[in-house]
Order: C-alpha cells, then sequence, then structure tokens
C-alpha cells in the first residue's frame, strides 16, 4: 500500500513553463491526504515558494526543498544541510565571473540575489515569485547557505561542462531544468531526503512513490518502489522509472 508520494515541480507537476499548479491537482492530493497518504513536493524551489504553489493544503504537506537540502513537515525541519561557507563564497565567485550566468543563494527562509540582468530580476521576483533579498555582496549574507543555482540565460547546456569539471569533487553538482544547475553539500540529493522522510515516518520504500523528469530526479527515483518517469525526459532518466507517464495527475487519480 502506498503511503507516501514524492513529485518534482518543473517538468513534471509543472508541464510546458507553467508556473501554477492545477487546481484539479490540487483537489486530488487533498483526497489523498484524507485517506493518509503523506504527499511531498520534491524540488530544487525554495521552500517558502513551494508551500505557497499549494495553498490551501500547504500546512499539510511534507516538502522535500532545495533539493534534498531542506526537509520540512508541519514547520518541522525534518533535515537540513548546509555548504560549508568558504566553499560556497568560492563557488559563488566563480558563478558570478561566468558570462550568462546569474545567482540564486538559498537560506532557509529566503533566496539572496546579486542580478546582473533586469530580466533576471523579473523573472525571479514576479515570474517564479520567489521570496528574494537583494544583496551588493556575497558577505552580507549571514545564515547558513544551504544551495547556490545557477541560471544560465543562454541554455545551462553552455556552462554544465565548467561548473561540473571545477566543483563535482567537492560539491553535489545537479542539472535541474534547461537553464538551471543547482549546487549543495556534497552529500545532498533528492534521493538523501526521501530516505530522511522515510526513516522519519517509519516508511519502506515498497510503500513509497516518486515522480521526476531531469536528472536531479534519479536518486529519488532509486529509492522508491514505485517510480514514474515522464515521457518528455531523456532516456538516461527515463532508465530509473518503473513506469513512464505524461501525466502526474491520472496516476495519483487512479490511486
Amino acid at each position: 500500500m502506498i503511503k507516501f508520494i514524492a513529485s518534482d515541480l518543473d517538468g513534471t507537476i509543472l508541464l510546458n513553463g507553467a508556473q501554477a499548479v492545477d487546481k484539479s491537482l490540487i483537489d486530488v492530493i487533498e483526497k489523498l491526504l484524507d485517506k493518509g497518504v503523506l504527499f511531498a513536493p520534491a524540488s530544487g524551489r525554495q521552500i517558502v515558494s513551494l508551500k505557497r504553489l499549494f495553498q490551501p493544503i500547504s500546512d499539510r504537506l511534507v516538502y522535500i526543498s532545495e533539493n534534498g537540502a531542506l526537509i520540512e513537515y508541519q514547520g518541522k525541519v525534518i533535515g537540513k544541510t548546509a555548504i560549508d561557507r568558504d566553499l560556497a563564497m568560492e563557488i559563488l565567485e566563480d558563478v558570478y565571473s561566468m558570462p550568462n550566468c546569474e545567482l540564486l543563494i538559498s537560506g532557509q527562509d529566503t533566496a539572496y540575489i546579486k542580478p546582473k540582468t533586469k530580466e533576471y530580476y523579473h523573472r525571479m521576483t514576479e515570474v517564479v515569485n520567489y521570496d528574494t533579498t537583494l544583496i551588493d555582496n556575497f558577505n552580507d549574507i549571514k545564515e547558513d547557505i544551504i544551495k547556490i543555482a545557477v541560471c544560465d540565460l543562454s541554455g545551462i547546456c553552455n556552462s554544465r561542462e565548467h561548473f561540473f569539471e571545477k566543483w563535482k569533487d567537492k560539491a553535489s553538482v545537479a542539472v535541474s531544468g534547461e537553464l538551471y544547475l543547482d549546487f549543495t553539500e556534497k552529500s545532498v540529493t533528492k534521493g538523501k531526503g526521501i530516505k530522511q522522510i522515510q526513516e522519519y515516518f517509519g516508511l519502506s520504500v515498497h510503500e513509497c512513490m516518486a515522480f521526476g523528469d531531469n536528472f536531479n530526479d534519479i536518486t529519488m527515483l532509486d529509492n522508491v518502489a514505485e517510480s514514474y518517469v515522464m515521457e518528455n525526459a531523456c532516456d538516461e532518466v527515463k532508465k530509473h522509472g518503473k513506469y513512464i507517464t505524461d501525466r502526474v495527475e491520472n496516476i495519483l487519480r487512479r490511486l
């Protein structure tokens, strides 16, 4: 029996660039919650943004945010893993020096930006609708840094090799979308978040289901028995799914 479901957002629940969760899906999730099934958005996004997306059921969900660096349920932090401060500062300087690359720096309750362009400022504050704090200097960030996201406005394919080659031995590096790449502490993955939730709630892998579409979803898919990959995913990601689907809501309605 399935007792816990996790789903990626962008490219999985949010299709074709959508920035709002369909009310019909919210209604289906609510019915599952009423039957005692736990549901978790699993995303590279900040937790405040995820809660906003899932109103009016946001206080009933488990959250795997920041690619697994911050796990929360009903206001209680189940897991939080920060990047080493000195390493974070080195990565920030490197990303900021790269052409077309913008930064999103995640604390626990806000994300810090030092935008190079008006386009990026608009994207983060009006399109993605993040809670953001403008900074002039990276040292202005006084709290733990739990994730660094790169937004390459020309396409992350143009800079990903640089970041992987330079930082793969020091941090967890994962492509999370057409424009995005994320840095977290070396041990952080969505899969680690799933394991923390399984331990916290006493769940087996056979009681868990997950949906994903991108490389940062692979560890999550590998840590549940019922894994669904979106049909628009690349072949490498599809290898990690037990099933292929084109719509999360259809599977949840069946469940």
